[in-house]
């Protein structure tokens, strides 16, 4: 039996490189970004006007004068216009180009206009204000985004200026998540009292989908040859297979053995935590990963979230990842020699800090208990009293924020 650190350290060794897809941009939400993207003209592409009002040249202003006859109004997305006489003004509109013979906009807010004509009501203006100028922010050529980003709606808005309707991402890996027991039945049968419906597949399958990674599902009865004959075709087809239930000491626990007959090799069999403590990890001769979590449903949960989470965040080279970090809001006593994940309720305080409210629930099958609590805190062995205003890391499976 190894500890979580020890765990963590294997699974980022058996990371895999997947390599890259292209994707269309309305696709690319949510992926590693496998591209450099350059400015293919300069940010903004022309001097741009930042407000509505009016445009003028400044050496006019700094002589004295104050009213300005409008000549003509400039419209955003119109072509560029020019000032015909010195003394005269122009309006535009946020967005424009600014025309050609000005050098000073000024608000609506701080003008009167009457009878086409502006009288500025600043004593004072400075010379270029609110104009944004051509390759301010980037010049032609330059790097706007890093290949390895993560890509959010802020990448996806600069793809699209940059004439990008596809993006080079990491691909993400072929998929499956397998339920395993005789006592299982369908989410849309009525089960008998000896049976219980599938739960873990389903909730596996979204914790998948929320790293865009749309995984098939299969299941398998408590069968050693029926186990392996399948186990045998899926593993040659997937990258990755999780498994849920069948790795534990009962007698109709095969997967350990068939996934060893199958020439699997185990990484690791336990860990030194609770729950999720019988978790096997292990990895196929053609690279295939396997994860087979613990039945009990907060357990396999957990696993996922701390487990499958970290192998591919490695896997899609994001790195490592600095957990945030949840303040006890109350003592809390867990005795046994193991690393702790405990359910909590997060809250903020007015500092900005996050507050953890230990959600205990009674134990790793009260599933219903998940939907009490936001995220684990992980509270770490050689210890027992974990006091309040402590800190410890996050896992959070729900959006707090």
């Amino acid at each position: 039996m190894i500890t979580v650190e020890e765990a963590l350290k294997l699974i980022k060794k058996n990371k895999r490189e997947l390599g890259n897809s292209t994707v269309p941009l309305s696709e690319a939400i949510g992926r590693v970004l496998r591209e450099d993207l350059y400015a293919d003209r300069d940010f903004p592409p022309y001097d741009r006007v930042t407000m509505d009002g009016i445009a003028l040249s400044f050496s006019s202003f700094k002589s004295g004068q104050r009213t300005f006859p409008i000549e003509n109004i400039a419209a955003a997305g119109a072509a560029q216009m020019s000032l015909q006489l010195k003394e005269n003004c122009l309006e535009v509109m946020t967005g424009s180009i600014l025309p050609q013979g000005v050098d000073t906009v000024i608000r609506y807010e701080d003008l009167t206009i009457e009878n086409g004509k502006a009288t500025v009501t600043l004593d004072t203006i400075i010379k270029g204000q609110n104009i944004h100028k051509k390759g301010e922010d980037r010049k032609m050529g330059a790097r706007v985004v890093a290949s390895g980003t993560l890509i959010s709606p802020a990448e996806i808005g600069i793809a699209a200026t940059l004439g990008k309707s596809a993006l080079e991402v990491a691909r993400l890996p072929r998929a499956i998540i397998i339920s395993t027991g005789d006592e299982l039945v369908e989410i849309d049968k009525k089960p008998l009292p000896h049976q219980i419906r599938k739960s873990n597949v389903h909730r596996l399958k979204a914790t998948l989908t929320r790293y865009k990674i749309h995984a098939d599902t299969a299941h398998l009865i408590d069968d050693l040859d029926q186990v392996k004959s399948k186990l045998s075709d899926i593993i040659k087809q997937y990258e990755v297979v999780i498994l849920s239930g069948g790795v534990s000491k009962g007698k109709f626990d095969y997967l350990p053995r068939a996934l060893n007959d199958l020439g699997v090799e185990k990484l690791f069999h336990k860990i030194r935590q609770r729950p999720g403590k019988p978790f096997w990890f292990g990895k196929a001769e053609n690279g295939t990963i396997v994860f087979a979590l613990p039945g009990n449903p907060v357990s396999s949960f957990m696993c996922t979230q701390q487990y499958f989470a970290y192998w591919l965040h490695q896997s899609l080279g994001l790195g490592e990842q600095v957990p945030p970090h949840g303040m006890l809001t109350e003592d809390y006593v867990f005795k046994p020699d193991l690393t702790y994940f405990l359910q909590v309720k997060i809250t903020f305080d007015k500092t900005g800090r996050i507050l953890a409210k230990p959600e205990t629930g009674n134990g790793s099958g009260d599933l219903a208990n998940l939907s009490e609590a936001d995220a684990f805190l992980q509270l770490p062995r050689g210890k027992d009293l974990f006091k309040k205003g402590e800190l410890y890391p996050l896992i959070f499976y729900r959006e707090v924020i």
